[in-house]
């Protein structure tokens, strides 16, 4: 996932790799290196920066990295992010694989800051890692998460993410573990909603329980049918339902008209002035809308089962997420792995070089890069 030294030509882009043997030949400057994104972020860079460390180490070469943002502070567009110094020859090479391992981060940060601080009393799982193209992403995924989590805890007292789904990357979170119970498939494995939660019951005895209650169309059914086969841990708050329900139609007991009332009843002003094709679907629509998760919750208390838990799933990204907390959705946990980045150009990072041999120097059009104005105070190292 992060490549060695004598694995970087095959991976950088070839006209550095040309770069290098003519300043071998004509002899080495000692150069700096403005970073910074033409978009918003959440500053997230350790994963670069540690690898960039562990190539000059190995290379036997002094850098000196002015981080002029810390992790998790927030970045303006064209803000030079990270000053990097050091021997031209050393470092030309390496700025592919160092902008590959920045910028995505950041938005990713960016987007999962704005996911927790929009809905700060509700826990966030990181389920991204089927999205990644590749471990390397979901491990640059998943710290993202936790960057973005970790400002939103700061700045909004937001519970913020609490773990994710794989072993590999909890670490991120404070876990040892990654966190989930059962897909789709363990339902349909088991032939029912409730078999699916005794055989898991049985086979981790003691554990809390998230059970998906959507595969059959009968959310409401299911969920009170799970409750009613285990009403201990239904009143000890140990089990948890989650909706995960597509696109293509409405959760049990729903339709639009049925929808809108549920909004009337509970979060009017929601749905009260101008909304969007887009934040009408959130709120009233198919799949888990706002009134979805207030309509399973009005059951569950219903019946009496007011500990239970309520787990929502599909599509939790950033607008998402701001519609829901705008109608005070009643949600527990957010299973999301919607702060990946949706339009794949904003993640491109950007590297000029502003001084050779302590002279500034920089194309025309980014003189705005040169050292002295704006950003935070940062650290040498």
């Amino acid at each position: 996932m992060h490549p060695v030294d004598k694995e970087v030509a095959r991976y950088t882009d070839h006209y550095f790799n040309r770069t290098k043997t003519v300043v071998g030949k004509f002899g080495d400057k000692r150069v700096t290196y403005a970073i910074f994104m033409r978009r918003p972020v959440v500053c997230a860079p350790r994963l670069a920066l540690a690898w960039l460390t562990e190539l000059e180490e190995t290379r036997g070469a002094k850098v000196e990295v002015d981080l002029r943002y810390p992790e998790g502070k927030w970045v303006g567009a064209g803000e030079a992010m990270i000053y990097v110094t050091g021997s031209f020859f050393h470092l030309v090479d390496l700025e592919t694989i160092f902008l590959q391992k920045l910028g995505p981060a950041c938005v990713a940060a960016y987007n999962a800051y704005t996911m927790c601080a929009e809905m700060p009393k509700t826990a966030f799982l990181a389920m991204d890692a089927r999205h990644c193209a590749g471990t390397e992403m979901a491990e640059m995924m998943a710290y993202a998460a936790s960057v973005g989590s970790g400002r939103a805890k700061r700045k909004d007292d937001a519970i913020g993410f609490i773990g994710n789904a794989t072993h590999a990357t909890a670490h991120f979170f404070g876990r040892d573990q990654g966190m989930g119970t059962m897909p789709h498939a363990l339902i349909g494995y088991a032939g029912s909603t409730v078999r699916a939660a005794e055989i898991y019951a049985e086979t981790f005895p003691g554990e809390s329980i998230t059970v998906l209650v959507d595969y059959f169309a009968r959310e409401i059914t299911d969920s009170l049918a799970v409750c009613r086969r285990f009403p201990d841990l239904a009143a000890e708050g140990k089990l948890a339902l989650r909706l995960d329900t597509t696109g293509g139609r409405y959760v049990e007991g729903l339709d639009p008209q049925r929808s809108y009332a549920v909004l009337e009843k509970h979060s009017r002003e929601a749905i009260r002035g101008y909304r969007s094709e887009e934040e009408l679907r959130h709120l009233i629509g198919t799949g888990v809308s706002a009134a979805a998760i207030f309509h399973l919750r009005e059951c569950l208390d219903s019946a009496g089962f007011d500990k239970v838990k309520i787990v929502a799933s599909s599509g939790f990204g950033p607008a998402k997420c701001r519609l829901m907390a705008v109608a005070q959705a009643p949600i527990d946990i957010v299973g999301s792995g919607s702060f990946l980045p949706a339009s794949w150009t904003e993640t491109y990072a950007t590297a000029d070089i502003i001084e050779y041999d302590g002279v500034q120097c920089v194309k025309v059009g980014r003189e705005f890069l040169y050292r002295g104005g704006g950003g935070a105070d940062g650290a040498i190292g």
